[in-house]
């Protein structure tokens, strides 16, 4: 017979296990979309991110943390620009690392596979720590981060606040009298 369950338990030691399993074949499965996932992302959003004079200015200046004002910022500021490397090359990095370990010995020996069980793990925890930080400025930690979310738009007086280099940039785009819908500019992204 089973040891009694502790008081602390949820589950007994069947369900768990039966839980653990399924729960393994869905992390190997759904890297396959998370690997096409990090590939389009790459792909799409490269040629907005990368790194100009504006953003090292943005980092001195905290992203305005430090300040209080908002240091000027292209389509994407450096924050988010870091964000993006984050999830291209951490993303990366847990692919090719969980594939290695999902395909034992088709590309690496016992050291090989013990690393790639090290960055895995390491590199996996970093980068959830990095998202949670992104849902909170996304959402509750910067007004009107989570509207630009939700509809896809930004008001301009926003852009220019927060995205002042890009919100200039979009402005001499527009030709006079050119009917555009007042206060809404494309998303920053």
């Amino acid at each position: 017979p089973l040891a009694p369950r502790s008081m602390g338990t949820l589950v007994g030691p069947e369900a768990f296990t039966d839980w653990s399993q399924w729960a393994k074949y869905a992390h190997n499965y759904l890297s396959f979309p998370f690997t096409l996932g990090v590939v389009l992302i790459f792909l799409m959003w490269v040629v907005w991110n990368i790194p100009n004079k504006a953003d090292v200015e943005w980092l001195k200046e905290g992203g305005g943390i430090v300040g209080g004002k908002h240091p000027p910022a292209s389509r994407f500021n450096a924050g988010q620009k870091l964000i993006y490397w984050i999830v291209v090359l951490g993303g990366g990095a847990v692919a090719v690392s969980g594939y290695l370990l999902m395909f034992p010995f088709y590309g690496t020996n016992i050291a090989g596979m013990q690393l790639a069980q090290i960055v895995h793990g390491v590199v996996a925890v970093l980068f959830v720590a990095a998202m949670l930080g992104h849902i909170y400025i996304g959402t509750i930690g910067m007004e009107g981060a989570f509207e630009a979310m939700w509809d896809g738009t930004v008001d301009q007086n926003w852009a220019k606040e927060h995205h002042s280099l890009w919100a200039a940039q979009e402005a001499a785009k527009e030709q006079p009298g050119a009917a555009t819908p007042p206060g809404k500019m494309q998303p920053a992204e």
